[in-house]
């Protein structure tokens, strides 16, 4: 067996699980090729292959179903577990290939023809409005083409038929060509292809008027599925806009400004106060607090010095840094995550939706069923020809898909409305139907669990009474944006202390900052700093102590020779992150807490909260836990903030962004929580579970009446106009059914 090669591609314009079906059993029947693996949500595609395919066939064959393609260059993703690609399906999000930048790339597969363009039904969504899309312009058109031959024919009624012809072909051409193009990349029974079928039949039996109407409401209900699967979601590639461009290098003595992209290992760099740091690497002179929020979570700012390790991206606080570059632009942290991500998305294969699936054997089964109805009675029992072709052709328009294609959107759709009104936003019909079935929910620490920012928690006063401690602190820290600054100053304010000037104020590297005020001079730091000016008391050793085991950042304050007292801060639990917790738990779901922050920390936000902790994690480390737990048997969301959420989000099976967190993670994820309370998890759950009881109610509504109708057209009892009444009878009763999920839960 010869070696397995891996080529990887940008595909644009792939938004739907049907888009990814087709794609992948086109490209399985190219020669040479193994596997395929797409991902939806990332717009990618990755080919296996033994060396033998030809490389632009593939392209030509993507490029022929109407969509954009063009190959990746630079490192695959490393240990990828192969996934299961049978069917690949996504959970109804669209995917904005238009902030790609292929300047990079090996090749670039020529556009898309306009004339095709477009016409398979699953554009790239354009930025604005539903209406400005081609999806959009082309319902309006089939919609105001159906007015007017209505208009034509009260008006001339003579040509009313061929007006109604008109109006259906505005509609069916497009559909008509996505059937076409499908059944030659191997998918010859879709969705289009009934919806071709039974309108063609429908204009044959002369029945233009109903045929025009049914394209119509097929075209709605895509728009609908369209809309109701939210905006695009921007690339994973902007997580790389968090590292800097440009570095400081330093080389023979000398600095000089060059691209962040340039730096090789073992360079050195020099990182000012305030700077992000443009490489992984570790400190080899200096000392100064880096905030890593963006790669581990960690909820206030580490101090780090010499021998330290530092991630690119993150932000260096308040002195200046040597940096020996320990891995390449391509190699850091923030790439590493990157491709942590898209790997998880094409590993991941959310569920199929149910009216693809189902269509399968729907399909072609009405198709077998009307031939038969219009061909074997006739053969058979010398019935009339005419009478049984008039009946296989209404077993067609009974089977027409409307419906069904309708009614699961318009559920979605309603659901998505009423979420939204309660901040609670999911990104399609998947994403409901897989929340339904959680049995274990993972929660970042940071920003998800707490509120992201450090508070005053205790003031303590030795030398001084609590009311003094917090006003001399407040001064020397007046005008810093550190986020332990903007606690003190915080409390202060709430404490309606009116601070007096600091003069001469200025921080001392990984010590604290000192200052003059009320003209006494005052240090406001570390409780290590501190003792090297005045000794510590072991009663007042200890109280910090059990301070800091309570996971708490303790600052000492002495004013002038008195040890004035301290201040302690962490970073504190959502008031509603207990209950929250609580009704997740009375629901039988396993919870846990997965946090970059250290374990001390992390344990006591965890005991206060009653939930498992996992603590100092990385980004690989809470994607290698959701894994574990999903090979336990568990279904489980991951509920996070920040860029170092987002491979685990990917990875697990449905992903939450809380509110406030970051664009990756929120793009990254299936769901999000716009307010970020962690009680809307269990409600967004719930609503999962309402949404899918609602859609199979639909469904049985839409099947149900296609049976009744299909038996009594058999017997003879109805006719044509009863069997497109068990369409859009269906249609408008799912879709009245759909509307009660806008109605709050009781």
């Amino acid at each position: 067996m010869g070696e397995t090669v891996e080529k990887r591609y940008r595909v644009g314009g792939m938004d739907c699980a049907s888009c990814a079906a087709k794609i992948d059993t086109a490209v399985r029947r190219i020669p040479g090729v193994e596997d395929v693996s797409i991902s939806v949500t990332a717009g990618t595609m990755t080919v296996r292959h033994d060396g033998s395919s030809d490389l632009v066939a593939i392209e030509k064959k993507v490029t022929s179903l109407g969509y954009s393609v063009s190959q990746v260059t630079g490192r695959m993703p490393v240990d990828t577990q192969p996934a299961d690609h049978s069917h690949h399906d996504h959970d109804h999000s669209n995917h904005d290939h238009a902030g790609h930048n292929h300047a990079g790339h090996e090749h670039v597969a020529e556009r898309v023809p306009d004339a095709l363009e477009g016409l398979h039904g699953h554009e790239a969504p354009t930025a604005g409005p539903w209406w400005h899309s081609k999806k959009g312009r082309l319902t309006i058109l089939a919609g105001a083409a159906l007015v007017i031959a209505y208009v034509i024919g009260h008006l001339v009624p003579a040509i009313a038929p061929y007006a109604f012809i008109m109006a259906v072909l505005v509609g069916l051409v497009p559909i008509a060509r996505r059937a076409i193009v499908a059944a030659f990349a191997g998918t010859p029974f879709s969705i289009e292809m009934l919806m071709t079928i039974a309108a063609v039949g429908a204009v044959i039996i002369q029945a233009s008027e109903e045929a025009a109407a049914v394209v119509f409401l097929f075209l709605v209900g895509e728009l609908l599925e369209g809309i109701a699967a939210g905006k695009a979601r921007a690339s994973i590639q902007s997580l790389a806009t968090l590292v800097p461009k440009r570095a400081f290098l330093e080389e023979d003595g000398k600095t000089r400004e060059v691209p962040a992209e340039s730096l090789a290992v073992g360079s050195t760099i020099l990182v000012r106060p305030g700077d992000r740091i443009a490489a992984d690497g570790t400190i080899l002179s200096g000392e100064s607090a880096i905030d890593e929020a963006p790669v581990t979570g960690e909820s206030t700012p580490v101090q780090k010095g010499v021998g330290d390790t530092v991630f690119a991206g993150t932000v260096n606080g308040d002195a200046a840094l040597r940096v020996k570059v320990t891995a390449a632009a391509a190699d850091n942290t923030i790439a590493r995550v990157v491709r942590l991500v898209e790997a998880a998305q094409e590993s991941k294969a959310p569920t199929e939706r149910f009216i693809d699936r189902f269509s399968r054997y729907y399909t072609p089964g009405v198709v077998v069923v009307a031939a038969l109805v219009a061909i074997l009675p006739p053969l058979l029992g010398g019935s009339a020809w005419n009478e049984w072709i008039y009946k296989g052709l209404a077993i067609l328009l009974i089977g027409c898909p409307c419906a069904l294609v309708i009614s699961t959107p318009a559920a979605i759709a309603a659901s998505l409305s009423s979420g939204a009104r309660r901040g609670l936003l999911l990104k399609g019909g998947a994403v409901l139907e897989t929340l339904g079935k959680v049995t274990a929910v993972a929660f970042d620490k940071t920003g998800t669990l707490t509120e992201g920012k450090p508070q005053v928690t205790d003031v303590i006063a030795f030398g001084k009474d609590e009311g003094e401690v917090l006003k001399y602190a407040a001064a020397l820290e007046t005008g810093s944006s550190h986020p332990l600054a903007l606690a003190i100053l915080a409390r202060a304010t709430a404490a309606e202390i009116t601070l007096p000037a600091a003069s001469n104020a200025k921080a001392l590297g990984g010590k604290g900052i000192t200052g003059t005020v009320e003209g006494q001079p005052v240090f406001f730091g570390s409780p290590k700093a501190a003792s090297e000016q005045i000794p510590l008391s072991s009663d007042q050793v200890a109280r910090i102590t059990a301070l800091n085991d309570d996971g708490k950042t303790v600052s000492v304050l002495i004013v002038g020779d008195t040890l004035a007292g301290a201040i302690a801060m962490r970073d504190e639990p959502r008031d509603d992150a207990e209950p929250g917790l609580e009704r997740l738990t009375e629901a039988g779901i396993k919870t846990v807490m997965l946090t970059g922050d250290n374990h001390r920390t992390a344990k006591a936000i965890g005991t206060q909260l009653g939930i498992e902790v996992r603590a100092e994690l990385m980004p690989e480390d809470k994607q290698r836990i959701v894994t574990e737990l999903k090979r336990g048997g568990l279904i489980v969301a991951k509920v996070g903030d920040g860029i170092n959420d987002a491979p685990a989000l990917a990875t697990a099976d449905v992903g939450i962004a809380m509110g406030g967190g970051t664009d990756v993670a929120l793009e990254t994820a299936d769901a999000a929580i716009l307010h970020g309370r962690v009680s809307d998890v269990a409600a967004m759950i719930a609503l999962s579970k309402r949404t899918m009881r609602n859609i199979v109610q639909n469904i049985t509504i839409a099947l149900g009446l296609k049976a009744a109708f299909l038996v009594t057209t058999i017997a003879g009892i109805t006719g044509l106009w009863p069997a497109i009444l068990a369409d859009t009878g269906a249609t408008v009763l799912v879709t009245i059914n759909a509307l009660r999920l806008l109605k709050p839960a009781r």
